[in-house]
């Protein structure tokens, strides 16, 4: 049974109705034709409940623009979706194609701050997000009462002499659903072990970022990068109207988890649309990703938070290795990733978030004897 449009449908009595399912959703793939993201290649996924979102097979198959039932989620800064013959990856050259969105994958092999590691220079945020996706795959069809759409692709990290990292990514969604689900395979392909680091680097933008949002999450701990995050850090989950001259600030979160490492943080906005609210959420697993980095952006023109789940910490793939965090993948090693993120299109719905992100941190809390 499909919810669609307030009601329940089984398989036959959509296929009665309809002469294509693409008249309610759908899979599509076309390219841009102008400017510089003229020749990437996009995939359209709608999903009949309001939920679109386009996945670029190009930019490492990450998630560029997202909307639900015509309201923008993700954040998309000046540069657009620029093809990947533009990256730079010298010190902050990545900025150039950073386009935003709901999702940009930093990594592979390195991510955070520019740095010299084992006298290598190092760039920011790594290359995954600017390497074409080989063997991509999209489309739909019915899973038994469910219509499932989803679309694949291999990244690859490689060099002669070098590393040689395959990144297998699956991202599915179904008819009638507000949320997507990606599915992430890393594996060592080469015969040396490899320096592996990886931030979902997922970008709300406004509405859902506006004056009064707020950051949901079962924080137990939080950890200020630097002097100018502690200023103001007492705020570090409440947002407020863009700022002439903001500073960047960014915060590490120790969560609370379910017991089996599910966990999930949320920026909302209660009093968007006369108080129906808005909000996107993501689900990850800390056994998985132990980190969250918030990227707390609040200026004008550049108005975003960044919630990221993740390997590592972003002070540079030096500074992973002097701690002795830093993740290396033994030959034909592999590291699996699952993320969900949804829509909360409702004060019902933000408020179940709320009481179940209130149960985990009890649970964390209880567990930590706090």
């Amino acid at each position: 049974m499909v919810s669609l449009f307030g009601k329940g449908y089984k398989r036959e009595e959509l296929r009665e109705r309809v002469g294509d399912i693409r008249q309610i959703c759908g899979v599509r793939r076309f390219i841009f034709s102008d400017g510089p993201e003229k020749g990437v290649e996009a995939i359209e996924f709608r999903t009949g409940a309001g939920l679109r979102f386009l996945v670029l097979p190009d930019r490492g198959m990450d998630i560029s623009m997202a909307e639900f039932k015509g309201v923008p989620l993700s954040w998309i800064s000046s540069v657009g979706e620029v093809s990947p013959h533009f990256f730079e990856p010298e010190d902050f050259g990545w900025l150039r194609t950073f386009y935003g969105g709901l999702l940009t994958t930093c990594g592979l092999t390195y991510a955070g701050a520019p740095c010299v590691d084992k006298g290598k220079r190092l760039g920011l945020h790594g290359r995954a997000s600017c390497i074409p996706a080989r063997d991509v795959t999209a489309g739909g069809d019915w899973e038994g009462e469910d219509y499932v759409m989803r679309c694949r692709g291999k990244v690859r990290e490689t060099s002669v002499f070098g590393e040689d990292l395959l990144l297998k990514r699956e991202i599915t969604t179904r008819l009638g659903g507000s949320s997507l689900r990606i599915h992430d395979i890393v594996e060592n392909m080469g015969y040396e072990p490899v320096e592996h680091m990886i931030i979902y680097h997922i970008n709300l933008g406004f509405p859902v970022v506006d004056d009064g949002s707020l950051l949901i999450s079962p924080t137990l701990e939080l950890i200020p990068r630097d002097e100018e995050a502690r200023e103001g850090m007492e705020s570090y989950n409440r947002f407020h109207a863009p700022i002439q001259g903001y500073k960047e600030k960014v915060y590490y979160h120790k969560l609370a988890h379910d017991g089996d490492g599910w966990t999930s943080a949320a920026i909302v906005n209660e009093g968007f649309d006369g108080g129906k609210g808005i909000g996107v959420y993501v689900r990850f697993n800390l056994f998985q990703l132990p980190n969250l980095v918030e990227w707390k952006m609040m200026g004008r023109g550049m108005y975003v938070v960044g919630v990221e789940p993740a390997n590592c910490l972003v002070e540079g793939r030096d500074v992973e290795r002097e701690r002795g965090t830093l993740v290396i993948l033994d030959p034909g090693e592999r590291r699996e990733y699952e993320l969900e993120i949804g829509v909360l299109s409702s004060r019902d719905e933000i408020d179940g978030f709320k009481r179940s992100v209130e149960s985990i941190l009890e649970m964390g809390r209880s567990e930590s004897g706090s």
